[in-house]
């Protein structure tokens, strides 16, 4: 699984939020996304390394434009009540 944050320029409200979220979640296959515009970011679970051109185009697409791209691994973080 791999984490994507991309900086995002031009969200003022929650309405922004959605509409960044909506969009990457019909784009791609993602497992999560949450997007903030006093972060300036959106926030993508996926399964598989995202495409950064297809990002850029789809970020373009919608009127907002991106600052910064960063991928990394992503390891689920577990929680048990049985744990010692």
């Amino acid at each position: 699984m791999y984490r994507t944050i991309i900086g995002i320029d031009g969200m003022v409200c929650s309405m922004c939020e959605a509409h960044i979220n909506d969009a990457l979640r019909r784009a791609f296959s993602v497992k999560k996304v949450s997007s903030s515009h006093k972060k300036k970011q959106a926030e993508i679970i996926s399964d598989e390394r995202l495409d950064e051109e297809d990002l850029r185009k789809t970020i373009n697409e919608t009127g907002y434009s991106i600052l910064s791209i960063q991928t990394e691994p992503y390891k689920k973080k577990g929680f048990s009540l049985f744990k010692k």
